[in-house]
């Protein structure tokens, strides 16, 4: 079989649970290798649990100079908390590790939405990559060694009740303190919640497991992850997504272009910079390109709509931050 031409971009894989991202990345080199690309680097943007499902951006080719950019962007989860036990993990494959009776009222867990909304600092799970003296913490609790996480600071940019809708109002203290009158009807019933599932849009950083022990917790009672699924991943949604049965075509001859997406596509806000031919190869050589009337910043240089660098533009002068060999 003849190789066919390089390629450079993205596959968006709807990775399933139960898969690492480093099998996803093996499942795509198997399907470009059995429809004859040949050899192709490839690389992910972001490392999504075996037990999560959903966005996983995989780069192809020159596009894996983008990969990086990736782990800085934020992303989106639908995540379910089941109330009531803790897991060591805080999630579905932990032991138990604390018990609780209470099952917060749904509109509680609307309102302490707000609490955990912007800038706030967390406890990343024991059982996570983050390295502790040169080992990874979750190496450390396997092996049965009292790990201390260091608080992180990370952003929330938001935190709903996925779906939304109507909410009955938080229950009124005053409905505990007698002779006191409750703006509230005392006998409508409140609706408690086993579990909740929340959507989050958040910043580079952050551990869901650990934001969903902590709202349990500020809730008046535990809880652990059941159900995580990646919604969004920087400019990558879960509607340009493929299923590993579609991967899996393409590695028997269905054509790629159906769900290749460009190199730019990993550049969200990110303006163009179009370039004559003799800047072009200037940028490809490495050379400053002089004269801009560009304002400051990043820009996405290309010459007849072919990839050439990331240039950084300053005074007027563009510097390559990252050429592309296209």
């Amino acid at each position: 079989m003849t190789a066919k031409p390089q390629i450079h971009g993205w596959l968006v894989l709807d990775k399933p649970r139960g898969l690492g991202s480093t099998q996803a990345v093996g499942a795509v080199k198997r399907n470009l290798r059995e429809a004859g690309f040949g050899k192709v680097k490839v690389g992910h943007g972001g490392t999504l649990d075996p037990l999560a499902e959903g966005v996983l951006p995989i780069a192809l080719g020159e596009a894996t100079k983008l990969a990086g950019r990736m782990l800085d962007a934020s992303k989106v989860y639908e995540f379910t908390i089941q109330f009531g036990e803790e897991t060591d993990t805080l999630d579905v494959e932990g032991e138990v590790i604390a018990t609780s009776t209470r099952r917060p009222p749904l509109a509680a867990v609307a309102a302490i939405c707000e609490h955990f909304t912007g800038d706030i600092e967390q406890v990343p799970p024991k059982y996570s990559a983050i390295k502790v003296d040169g080992r990874r913490a979750y190496d450390r609790a396997r092996a049965g060694e009292d790990v201390e996480m260091e608080t992180r600071a990370v952003t929330i940019h938001s935190l709903e009740i996925a779906g939304g809708g109507d909410l009955p109002p938080v229950s009124s203290a005053f409905q505990t303190t007698a002779g006191r009158p409750d703006p509230y009807d005392p006998s409508a019933p409140l609706e408690l919640a086993e579990s909740v599932t929340l959507v989050a849009h958040v910043s580079k950083g952050t551990y869901i497991r650990s934001l969903a022990r902590d709202i349990a917790h500020a809730l008046g009672t535990c809880g652990h992850v059941t159900y995580l699924r990646r919604v969004k991943a920087g400019p990558f949604s879960q509607n340009q997504a493929i299923s590993l049965d579609k991967l899996n075509e393409i590695g028997k001859g269905a054509p790629i272009k159906d769900h290749l997406l460009p190199l730019e596509a990993g550049l969200d806000g990110i303006p163009a910079l179009t370039l004559d031919p003799e800047s072009a190869q200037a940028a490809r050589q490495g050379r400053v390109i002089s004269g801009l009337p560009q304002p400051d910043g990043l820009y996405f240089a290309t010459a007849d709509d072919v990839p050439v660098a990331l240039m950084e533009v300053s005074g007027g002068t563009a510097r390559v931050v990252r050429g592309f060999n296209v």
